[in-house]
């Protein structure tokens, strides 16, 4: 079995939106206009693979990387 996680990298991120926007049931905007998960390490439902993935592939900063078990 494949636990997909989502990793942001806090120094990386600009607050481009992206993210947020492709995967809205996974990620948020704080009131900055930064990921609220920045820095932090997330587990992603099965159902939300393909949203983290298109948000980390949007990310023209690369702060976000999906790991794989």
């Amino acid at each position: 079995m494949t636990t997909d996680q989502s990793t942001s990298g806090a120094s990386l991120c600009r607050g481009h939106g992206r993210c947020y926007d492709l995967a809205e049931d996974l990620l948020e905007d704080d009131d900055e206009g930064f990921v609220t998960a920045r820095g932090q390490t997330i587990d992603v439902p099965p159902d939300q693979v393909a949203d983290a993935r298109n948000a980390a592939g949007s990310c023209p900063e690369g702060a976000i990387t999906i790991l794989e078990d």
